[in-house]
């Protein structure tokens, strides 16, 4: 069984900016995504947990890359349209993978006795993938949006084109059952109205 999302319960929504969709830097010039329905499945999500009135974070990326479309100062470091956060909800402006490094995300979320993440956003093997390692290293009860999450395809070593569905799915694999739990995002849904008998948690490091 898992428990329901109550106020000890928070959403992070990472890196959700438009620069995350400038796709030839990503993949190069073959650059591709994954999951074309993660923002509508993101902000369903953000209106449940709203609706809710539990704690919704954000994560802001600012390159320490010259090239990246990830930077606050250009129009593509902007939110994505219907992604944005709200007054009031807090944003986690970073400059590396890890929403908990150089941030004060970690100190804002004891403080408001939060011990359970819900993370989503982008990208999946990137920022998505350290994040939820370092949250469950911190000891949150770290759970994963898998379908609200998304990535590209990524060149390997002898230039293989690895397609993006590949890409997030072993990532996907590499934390579920390690670093947290991963969850529809419907099933996430229907956490924030009460228990779910018929899932368990399954996170190791415990």
């Amino acid at each position: 069984m898992i428990a329901r999302f109550g106020p000890d319960s928070a959403l992070l929504v990472v890196d959700a900016q438009k620069g995350v969709n400038v796709l030839t830097h990503w993949g190069g010039p073959t650059g591709r995504r994954n999951n074309p329905r993660a923002e509508e499945r993101i902000g369903k999500l953000l209106s449940r947990w709203r609706m809710a009135r539990l704690p919704a974070f954000f994560t802001a990326h600012d390159s320490r890359e010259a090239a990246s479309p990830l930077k606050l100062s250009l129009d593509t470091g902007a939110f994505l349209p219907g992604l944005e956060p709200l007054a009031g909800e807090m944003v986690v402006r970073k400059d590396v993978n890890s929403a908990f490094v150089g941030t004060r995300l970690e100190i804002e979320l004891r403080r408001r006795r939060i011990h359970r993440l819900v993370v989503v956003g982008f990208f999946t093997n990137f920022c998505i993938e350290t994040t939820v390692r370092m949250s469950n290293n911190l000891g949150f009860d770290t759970y994963v949006g898998h379908d609200a999450c998304a990535t590209t395809n990524r060149i390997g070593l002898n230039g293989e084109d690895f397609e993006p569905d590949l890409v997030h799915a072993m990532s996907i694999a590499n934390m579920h059952r390690e670093f947290c739990t991963a969850l529809p995002t419907e099933m996430l849904l229907e956490l924030t109205e009460g228990a779910v008998e018929e899932v368990s948690r399954q996170q190791g490091n415990e």
